[in-house]
């Protein structure tokens, strides 16, 4: 228990829902834009056709329920047939994506404001991620035929394929998180604790996707919190997952910065110097005031 609260000590009297809510609500922008001109760029790169032919078996394997197979397909179309103008203007709202993420951790770190900025930071920032999204996305496509023909095949294939795509995910990811937790985020950890929590990180993200896709292969009525519209809720539940996705993340940079902070050195020492400042601190205070009474005492009129 005591490693536990050493560990995310950062995150103790922050409100950390709010803040994965508030970088949910960007997310929620850039996604489709980061998606579009992934597919816009992996498609002018390896070709639409095959790009077409990667994904097919893929959304083919995908559970029906909630309609994510003619969801994907048809973000896919849209990258492919994306304009230069349609993708210039898309640049925009994705890169909203590292500004939130910036603003995140920067008030989980200095609830004071001390980082000037902050916005324009975290879009350059992020600018690198934006770049390499298209050969990330390619890579995943060339690793889907191999994993969705084993899904199709059932009995321990299925289980190979899962634990082939969770493998997948986590290598891409990987160096995803470690740039977040490393540039994005302020105060640039050590690389040991950056690369080891954002690997474990990763891991969970990873896991995490496969329970969305679990999530939807469920027979749920989506929209009948809403009225019946399925659409809304699609969104809603999409939200929900990214706003998990968001906590793991924040999770997992508090406890980069932790263990970063621990290994300082003159970190123990600071905080014992700290401790001491605050106990005497009173008695120092009575002392000078006791001095200028006394003072004070003496210099009166004669």
């Amino acid at each position: 228990m005591w490693v536990w609260k050493r560990v995310f000590r950062p995150l103790r009297g922050r409100d950390v829902a709010l803040r994965a809510a508030a970088v949910t609500f960007y997310g929620g922008i850039a996604v489709v834009p980061i998606a579009l001109l992934a597919i816009w760029v992996a498609g002018w790169v390896a070709g639409a056709d095959r790009v077409r032919r990667l994904t097919g078996h893929t959304i083919a394997s995908l559970p029906s329920d909630i309609g994510a197979p003619r969801a994907l397909a048809a973000l896919i179309d849209a990258g492919l047939h994306l304009t230069p103008l349609f993708a210039l203007a898309s640049l925009l709202p994705a890169t909203l994506y590292g500004e939130g993420l910036r603003r995140a951790f920067v008030s989980l770190r200095e609830p004071q404001g001390q980082d000037t900025a902050v916005g324009w930071k975290g879009r350059l920032l992020g600018l690198p991620l934006l770049a390499a999204a298209p050969a990330l996305l390619l890579a995943m496509f060339l690793a889907l035929p191999a994993t969705s023909s084993l899904w199709v095949r059932g009995g321990w294939y299925t289980v190979l394929a899962v634990v082939l795509s969770f493998l997948a995910c986590w290598l891409l990811l990987t160096p995803v998180v470690i740039w977040i937790y490393r540039y994005i985020a302020p105060g640039r950890p050590a690389w040991t604790a950056t690369v080891l929590i954002g690997s474990f990180t990763a891991a969970n993200l990873a896991g995490f996707l496969h329970g969305f896709v679990l999530f939807c292969s469920l027979p749920l009525n989506l929209g009948a919190p809403f009225g019946g519209f399925d659409q809304i809720g699609g969104m809603i539940a999409i939200g929900l997952w990214l706003y998990l996705l968001h906590l793991i993340l924040l999770a997992g940079y508090a406890a980069t910065w932790s263990n970063h902070s621990a290994r300082r050195p003159g970190h123990s020492k600071s905080r014992e110097a700290g401790r001491d400042r605050w106990h005497d601190g009173p008695s120092d205070v009575r002392g000078a005031a006791a001095r200028a009474g006394g003072s004070s005492a003496g210099v009166g009129p004669r």
